[in-house]
């Protein structure tokens, strides 16, 4: 976050609600004729996009006019819990045969080499 996205919320942000990580989420408090209240979020620790859940993101989006609840309705048992993109880092996937481990598995024999003519 930035000093000019601090000065901007103090001056135009009206606190809506916070997430289970802390981040908080805003709104514009005087909605301009003609044009969309602005929306955004000053998160907790490490700026990542991926850490907003998809109901803040949903209200984020202009997708709901209303935040969610406070009381969020309990999980499925079948729903994880949210993990950040890890992309880019020493715990990103890695599927077999990557390149990024430095070695490649040899070929199984079905692979024939093209050879111009």
């Amino acid at each position: 976050m930035t000093i000019g996205t601090r000065l901007f919320t103090w001056f135009n942000g009206e606190l809506v609600g916070t997430d289970s990580e802390g981040n908080r989420y805003y709104r514009e408090r005087k909605a301009v004729n003609g044009r969309r209240q602005k929306r955004w979020v000053i998160y907790r620790g490490e700026v990542e996009a991926s850490r907003v859940p998809p109901d803040w993101h949903g209200w984020l989006h202009h997708i709901t006019d209303q935040p969610p609840p406070e009381g969020l309705p309990t999980r499925r048992p079948w729903q994880r819990e949210h993990q950040e993109n890890l992309s880019g880092t020493p715990l990103a996937y890695r599927p077999p045969g990557s390149l990024i481990e430095g070695r490649r598995s040899k070929a199984s024999g079905d692979y024939e080499a093209w050879k111009p003519e």
